[in-house]
């Protein structure tokens, strides 16, 4: 089959988002549709026009309590010195909550206040009101007044309101349709046998998540390949039965990104290219009357681009403002760069520590789809400012309640398999709670207890001097701090090798001997500061080493690594060469400790942390992984007075 040729377009508009947005909201002509629901399947739901009442609630005037109904005006002479007796029938009846309130009585005395003498006398010492604990007719619902306007999202509560007033069949705006059209020719379905160059397609799913959550009707269409025609054709289509279209990938500049040149031939873009990052390469246009956004396949990026200007399209058919997140002010933990000319989104995890917000940047990368999973907020750098130092004030956009951010321990340091389970264990006890950790080192970890930005710090730090773990970089780092080493974990660090260690190494001098390709972790790492050490003990420059230089945050991320490449290798923990069905050869038994100040381990927070610990449940979890012995009843360092000397 013939295929039109299109030039490869590499330039990328960099539009304002919010002109992009503004733009494609005043080409949309859609009309809203209207559908009547039974009032039972309308939560959520957006009213299409204003809705009255049919009848008020009560519709009658009924007791607001339990007792008799009376004609206030002939109760006045009651008094402690005149009681009065009244007869039931003429004078009085027995009404409970709800009843009808009888002709002529116009007042209820609680039964509390009431004597009763026999079966048709009654003694009251105080007077009635007229129409006290009396519901008027329409105290709660007038017939004919509005109940809601159009426009209003149906809750709980609303659904009773409706019922009472008799409005059993409501008129309320018909969900748009999303087609969603996920394109590429490495994308599989998640069920398919995976080989190199192939992709689990996984965004349409979440895109039809964050459709239903915003109101609409998501609609996923199979993967489409590469090919312009048959992506025309899908196009085409979706026009033809939905009210919004979303197309991921194909939207920058590759050979294959056919997406904007489609949209121009079979109807109009209006913009390429948004001064947003991630997120910049997308497509947005209008065929056959319908919006096209084509989102870019990174995850991240669609998932930006697809709130940017998806939800407010679904937003403005259902005719309702578009949500606002909670923003909270934080201090910035790490220095963050950004480009001047655009907006920069950057995930952030947020903390609760010493009573103040702090924020660090998790890894900018589009592709990263954890990264947007993990972050508990969005800071968005405007495109005039080029960054925030250290320690600055900012605004961000919570993407978690504030609540279950203040409740949440800050884990910082030295990335180990157990903290998961511990945090585990730890929502296990209290479900408001979790371990919010942070994998930037050893070294790193002590600096964030020294500035206050973390709870707890992860360290395995092995001075070459003394051949002691941790201490000596604590009274040296933390001096002047009162704080606890609170040791945690015994581990194997050694090496992590292809499955039956094919190029035979053992020490250090066979990386060397064989050119591996090793895989290093980062610097401040405890895993970096042995490896340095074992090569000065070998007599070996870094510059030996082929990959010194690659380094991977996690010991996960390096056996990954080493999983992929048969010439790989790295040094890391047992439990990560077992995940990845990987050999392990010992290096050395290590101590990986916890620091937090003492006021940390003092609170009840730090109290419960350490009762999971050391609970038989936290420690059976924990040997089943192997490679691992948890410390029992540690006799704690604390190195206060040490330090303050």
């Amino acid at each position: 089959m013939n295929q039109t040729p299109y030039k490869r377009k590499i330039y990328l508009e960099d539009k304002p988002r919010a002109v992009a947005r503004e733009e494609i909201l005043a080409a949309s002509i859609l009309t809203p549709e209207i559908e009547h629901l039974a009032v039972a399947e309308a939560l959520g739901r957006v009213t299409a026009e204003p809705i009255f009442a049919r009848v008020s609630m009560p519709h009658y005037h009924a007791s607001a309590m339990d007792g008799i109904a009376v004609v206030a005006e002939s109760t006045y002479q009651a008094h402690e010195q005149n009681p009065l007796f009244l007869k039931i029938g003429a004078e009085f009846c027995f009404v409970d909550t709800g009843n009808a309130i009888p002709s002529p009585f116009n007042a209820v005395i609680m039964i509390e206040h009431v004597h009763v003498v026999d079966e048709e006398t009654i003694e009251i010492i105080e007077p009635a009101t007229p129409w006290q604990h009396i519901r008027p007719i329409g105290e709660d619902i007038v017939q004919e007044e509005m109940l809601f306007p159009q426009g209003h999202v149906l809750r709980p509560a609303d659904l009773g309101v409706l019922l009472a007033a008799q409005q059993l069949v409501i008129p309320v705006v018909k969900k748009p349709v999303v087609a969603i059209i996920p394109t590429g020719n490495e994308l599989v379905e998640a069920s398919a046998a995976l080989s190199s160059g192939k992709i689990i397609e996984f965004n349409g799913t979440v895109f039809s998540g964050f459709i239903k959550d915003w109101g609409g009707e998501p609609r996923l269409h199979s993967i489409v390949k590469d090919e312009p025609e048959k992506i025309k054709e899908v196009l085409l289509e979706a026009a033809a039965t939905s009210d919004i279209i979303v197309i991921n990938a194909g939207s920058s500049a590759g050979r294959k990104d056919f997406t904007v040149h489609i949209i121009g031939e079979l109807g109009e873009v209006y913009t390429h290219g948004v001064a947003a990052r991630p997120g910049k390469p997308t497509v947005l246009g209008k065929i056959n009357g319908k919006i096209v956004v084509g989102v870019p396949g990174y995850p991240v990026s669609a998932y930006l681009a697809l709130e940017w200007f998806v939800q407010p399209l679904v937003c403005q058919y259902l005719g309702i403002p578009v949500p606002q997140r909670q923003k909270v002010t934080v201090k910035l933990g790490r220095r963050i760069v950004s480009s001047m000319g655009a907006e920069d989104f950057v995930r952030m995890n947020i903390g609760y520590v010493d009573g103040q917000f702090v924020a660090n940047p998790l890894t900018r990368a589009a592709g990263v789809t954890m990264s947007y999973v993990r972050a508990d907020g969005l800071l968005i750098v405007p495109p005039n400012v080029i960054g925030y130092e250290q320690g600055d004030f900012a605004e961000v956009e919570l993407l978690r309640p504030l609540e279950e951010i203040k409740e949440a321990i800050v884990f910082s340091g030295s990335h180990d398999l157990t903290i998961d389970l511990l945090s585990s264990q730890l929502k296990r006890v209290r479900t408001d709670m979790k371990i919010v950790s942070s994998h930037v080192g050893s070294m790193a970890g002590i600096m964030a207890i020294r500035k206050g930005e973390a709870h707890v710090a992860g360290i395995h730090l092995l001075d070459p001097d003394t051949k002691q773990y941790n201490i000596s970089y604590v009274r040296k780092i933390l001096a002047g701090k009162d704080v606890i080493l609170y040791p945690f974990l015994k581990r194997k660090q050694g090496w992590i090798l292809p499955k039956g260690n094919p190029l035979e190494i053992s020490a250090v001098a066979d990386l060397v001997r064989t050119g591996a390709n090793f895989v290093n972790r980062q610097k401040g790492a405890g895993t970096r500061i042995l490896f340095d050490l074992l090569l000065k003990e070998a007599g070996l420059e870094p510059e030996a080493i082929t990959g010194y230089d690659r380094e991977m945050f996690s010991h996960l991320a390096v056996a990954a690594e080493v999983n992929g490449d048969g010439n790989g290798a790295g040094l890391g923990i047992y439990p990560a060469a077992k995940a990845m069905g990987l050999d392990f050869v010992p290096v050395a038994d290590e101590e990986y400790d916890l620091v937090m100040k003492r006021s940390f381990f003092e609170s009840e927070h730090g109290r419960l942390l350490v009762e999971i610990i050391q609970s038989a449940a936290f420690r059976e979890q924990v040997e089943k992984i192997g490679g691992y012995e948890v410390v029992e009843n540690p006799v704690l360092k604390s190195l206060a007075e040490e330090v303050k000397s």
